[in-house]
């Protein structure tokens, strides 16, 4: 049985939009796993380390049978051929692809929070989830009230609009 899964993408190195197009292709290729729909393309300053460039930021709703680790290890194997390195925290990227939700599932483990612990103060991550999260509400809160109270609210600008199912 396969359980729905959100993740959100984020690029800023090389051609971005390419870059996350190919880990949705990836992705869709992993064993027990096929992507949903896709949320459109967003442009988000960069947080944390400021001095890189802007981020293209997008979301998928995915069903997979791996358990969250598995699914984990597989995603940072994406994001290993993609050509991520991990030397900077929050610093520039070819992709990095982050677990969001999955299912009703809640586990706290030193690789691996679900529900993600800081998507609900970041727009450039519900913004792109809004596309295609079909519940609407986060840990009990309207995603739309969530977004509102983002500090980078403003800073979410559309880049390319197509969702996808």
């Amino acid at each position: 049985m396969s359980d729905t899964i959100y993740i959100a993408l984020g690029s800023n190195m090389g051609n971005r939009e390419k870059n996350i197009e190919a880990a949705i292709d990836r992705i869709g290729k992993v064993e027990g796993t096929r992507i949903v729909s896709m949320s459109s393309l967003y442009e988000t300053e960069p947080v944390g380390y400021l001095d890189q460039g802007r981020f293209l930021n997008a979301a998928a709703r995915i069903e997979s049978t791996l358990s969250p680790l598995d699914l984990l290890k597989r995603l940072q194997e994406v994001e290993r051929d993609l050509g991520r390195v991990r030397d900077i925290q929050w610093g520039p990227r070819t992709i990095d692809i982050d677990i969001l939700l999955y299912g009703d599932l809640e586990m706290d483990l030193p690789e691996l929070t679900i529900p993600h612990p800081r998507m609900e103060v970041r727009a450039f991550v519900l913004v792109p989830l809004k596309d295609v999260y079909e519940i609407k509400l986060i840990n009990g809160k309207d995603i739309n009230v969530l977004i509102d109270n983002c500090d980078d609210r403003n800073d979410v600008k559309l880049y390319r609009c197509e969702v996808s199912e």
